[in-house]
């Protein structure tokens, strides 16, 4: 809760009158406190107000440690409320899991004396605060990593498994006869080899041993994989659904359509939605031809969709949403984020401290969806970063929400020029390289690291390509533009641009007049065009409409 200004001071003096707890911090902080310290302590008191069960931590700046007042100038402002003090909510969440920060900051007036009042929240359920990815607790006056038993009290706090209650009112009925089908046969793909028995079970035997029947009833999570649409009646006003939502460049909704269970069936269809085109970019400089690939990875696209469903939490009774835009796709689903950071998620040989929803996670992954080994946040980044396109970027601003984009063009040619040039370099590294070209803030050390390697240079750190790979892309683009590309990438160019929209042959000569030789005249670019088109059309992918020039070119379905 937020206290009005006249309760928070009762409150605090409330505070100086009792003994100190492990819940409670003073400081005087004259003038100025270490930012990182402040993180630390962050994280402590509200670890110990999630032990101790308390509804906050409290850290008050402008107090001795014998508890008498002497005043702060931390943040001091001539007018109040302090705007720095405002933002250090703002620069707390950026360094702690879940967007973890202060809920609310205090300036008091307290026998004459300005206090300072941080309310620190209590951990999340099960989910330890941590500062910049480490854990700390109080141990007697100081801050330390939190020990393990500290640890596994957090870990272990009992969180009921929403997708393994049973669905009374329903039975095998109500689940799709295909949603039921394709799990069993991808359920047998896997284990056929170790239980040689699975080729004469019926349906339900093996929907058993996925998890989804419990002694012959229907689990919630049977209902959100294999669920008939009508089925979510059953599960008490909650109604799973995903929503794919298309805009235009000016960010307006063109499109939309929702996808209710049988979710299992439904994320192909879902990714059938997406405007996968080609995409051609230019990186490497052992090659005179562009890279030429689909904008998003189908693998990708299918890795993320399943971990929204499997971690989504239900009980929020929200959606799981697909953002199509111009340049990116973003994914959204309801529920904190379990790993805390992003670090921690990449971090080799990462275990997740528990799933959300323990047994549709497990019988996804039994049926080949997800990997329970929790390398799957970790995969789509070394795929993107194969790629040498962006990594994906999270947004865990709101701590009940995890949002994340995949791009799907280049943001910094540099960016993926670095990675065409040294195809070994370590992913945390790209993350750091990453992080700069979207204009995000990396520590010193890791500036120091990149520097040393020649990957960025300045103080403010900036992408950087080596003198000789700078020239070969030079050349590489000063050849292309002379010579043009090969007829093969050109007629792919022509069939992207119908698959858009069917076109004259004036419109075509203009979208690959890029493709074509500098060299030659408009004439001779409209004869190689026109060939190209005949060609197409030869092999029976295009016909035209009309018999003029302003014929119009269409895709062969």
């Amino acid at each position: 809760m937020v206290y009005r200004q006249e309760e928070v001071v009762n409150k605090v003096q409330r505070l100086l009158a009792d003994v100190e707890t492990e819940v409670v911090e003073y400081k005087s902080a004259k003038n100025n406190f270490d930012f990182d310290d402040l993180g630390k302590y962050f994280s402590a008191l509200s670890n110990e107000a999630n032990l101790r069960h308390a509804d906050a931590g409290w850290l008050l700046f402008g107090v001795r440690n014998d508890r008498t007042i002497c005043g702060t100038g931390y943040r001091k402002e001539a007018h109040e409320p302090s705007i720095g003090l405002r933002k250090l909510k703002h620069e707390m969440a950026l360094y702690t899991n879940s967007g973890m920060t202060f809920e609310e900051i205090y300036e008091l007036t307290i026998d004459r004396q300005r206090v300072v009042a941080f309310q620190v929240p209590p951990a999340l359920f099960a989910t330890p605060t941590t500062w910049k990815g480490v854990p700390y607790s109080r141990e007697n006056e100081s801050i330390v990593q939190m020990p393990a038993f500290k640890l596994t009290a957090i870990y272990s706090q009992a969180r009921p498994d929403w997708s393994s209650q049973l669905a009374y009112d329903a039975n095998i009925d109500d689940l799709d006869s295909d949603a039921v089908a394709f799990a069993c046969e991808e359920y047998s793909k896997k284990y056929a080899s170790r239980q040689q028995a699975i080729e004469g079970f019926s349906s339900e035997e093996i929907l058993t041993k996925i998890g989804l029947l419990i002694h012959g009833h229907v689990t919630n999570a049977a209902l959100v994989l294999l669920g008939k649409p009508e089925s979510a009646v059953f599960l008490g006003g909650i109604e799973p659904r995903i929503t794919w939502t298309l805009y235009n460049s000016a960010n307006d909704v063109v499109s939309y359509e929702h996808f209710e269970p049988p979710f299992i069936l439904q994320v192909d269809k879902v990714l059938g939605k997406v405007r996968n085109e080609k995409y051609r970019f230019f990186t490497d400089p052992n090659t005179l031809f562009p890279e030429v690939t689909q904008r998003y990875s189908p693998e990708i696209i299918r890795e993320l969709l399943h971990n929204a469903i499997a971690h989504q939490d239900y009980r929020l009774s929200g959606k799981i949403n697909l953002l199509e835009y111009e340049d990116r796709l973003v994914f959204m689903n309801e529920g904190s984020f379990i790993p805390g950071s992003i670090d921690a998620a990449l971090a080799v040989g990462y275990k997740p401290p528990y799933y959300r929803n323990s047994l549709l996670s497990k019988a996804m992954s039994k049926v080949g969806m997800i990997d329970q080994n929790a390398i799957g946040i970790r995969n789509v980044f070394e795929m993107q970063k194969k790629r040498r396109l962006p990594l994906p970027t999270y947004d865990l601003s709101d701590r009940s929400r995890v949002s994340v984009s995949i791009y799907g063009t280049v943001i910094d040619e540099k960016y993926s020029q670095l990675l065409a040039a040294y195809p070994n370099l370590d992913l945390q590294s790209v993350v750091w390289l990453d992080m700069i070209q979207k204009g995000l803030v990396i520590e010193k050390d890791q500036a120091a690291s990149l520097r040393s390697r020649g990957l960025v240079e300045g103080r403010y750190p900036r992408l950087i390509i080596s003198s000789d790979v700078a020239n070969a892309m030079g050349k590489q683009k000063e050849y292309v533009r002379s010579k043009g590309l090969d007829n093969k990438i050109c007629k792919e160019l022509i069939l992207e641009l119908l698959r858009s929209r069917p076109s004259s042959r004036l419109e075509v000569i203009n979208a690959i007049d890029h493709a074509l030789p500098g060299t030659l005249s408009a004439k001779q670019k409209g004869d190689r065009v026109s060939y190209l088109l005949q060609s197409l059309r030869k092999q029976g992918k295009i016909y035209s409409e009309g018999a003029t020039s302003a014929a119009k070119w269409h895709l062969q379905e």
